[in-house]
């Protein structure tokens, strides 16, 4: 059914704000009935990937309100560019989505596109579809920051646009600034390891800016394993070694799909993971631990 949502919406609206809160209820619930109210458990759409109908739902969720969330992020500047969409592309070819599940997230985009679309609030159900568990959650902001340096840049528009999806997520803007920064790290890390032939093949679309950094010097690489890890090279050995621990756990692949991270988006994390791994590796070797 349908209008559950904007029922329940506009009761409670009424409840708390008399009649302009009814009004706005009924418009929040419309768009929950909107973006949640299709039978998942049919074999059509993203429901089709998932057979543990306990997670399906969360899932779903998760699909929608991330491409949602990359069509809003899209048009942060007034306009959504053809690389901007070919990165939305991009992602559902890595994530495999086809058929009905492709037209779904290619729905999804363009909802969020709309400058009325209701992402807080589309974020909100997920942060309670996911039970609130960050890393799940960390994930998804990751992915979307990754989006966002497309161009090898975010723009001030696209900042104010992760700024709001962080908020009701449960990010506060240090950790936004924090995941930004550990990410920009990485993508100068990956230099050294193409440089060596060593690095790991993966569909993160930063292949050209990989080219951008021919004088990485090792005192840089180094910075940037820390930064990667989120600590200083004046940090003792035992604080390193936890904060790696910590990264890890929170980019474990069995972990995020015990937790409910759909298998599709799994390749995110552990490319995250073989960051890290790296890091701590180069860290070890210049520290003799």
């Amino acid at each position: 059914m349908r209008f559950w949502g904007k029922i329940l919406g506009f009761l409670f609206g009424f409840m708390f704000l008399k009649i302009p809160g009814a009004i706005l209820g009924l418009i929040v619930g419309h768009f929950f009935d909107r973006a949640y109210s299709q039978d998942f458990s049919q074999l059509g759409g993203f429901g089709r990937f998932f057979t543990d109908q306990s997670a399906l739902k969360q899932q779903a969720i998760f699909f929608h309100s991330l491409f949602a969330s990359l069509g809003h992020l899209a048009k942060s500047d007034g306009q959504v560019t053809e690389r901007e969409i070919q990165i939305a592309t991009a992602l559902m070819d890595d994530m495999r989505l086809t058929g009905d599940a492709r037209k779904e997230a290619q729905q999804a985009f363009r909802e969020g596109k709309s400058h009325d679309f209701p992402v807080v609030e589309t974020l909100k159900g997920l942060y309670e579809a996911s039970h609130g568990r960050r890393d799940i959650l960390q994930v998804f902001l990751e992915i979307l920051i990754q989006a966002a340096f497309a161009d090898g840049k975010i723009s001030p528009q696209e900042y104010k646009v992760l700024e709001k999806v962080a908020r009701p997520l449960g990010f506060k803007r240090q950790d936004l600034d924090y995941l930004i920064s550990a990410y920009e790290a990485e993508i100068r890390f990956r230099q050294r390891e193409y440089a060596q032939g060593s690095g790991h093949q993966r569909g993160d679309r930063q292949g050209q800016q990989r080219q951008r950094t021919s004088s990485y010097s090792a005192t840089q690489t180094l910075d940037d394993a820390y930064q990667i890890l989120g600590v200083n090279a004046a940090d003792d050995d035992k604080t390193i070694k936890r904060a790696y621990r910590k990264r890890m756990a929170e980019h474990h692949p069995d972990k995020l799909i015990s937790k409910g991270l759909p298998q599709q988006a799994l390749e995110i994390a552990k490319g995250k993971a073989q960051d890290i791994q790296a890091a701590y590796e180069l860290i070890k070797e210049k520290r003799g631990i």
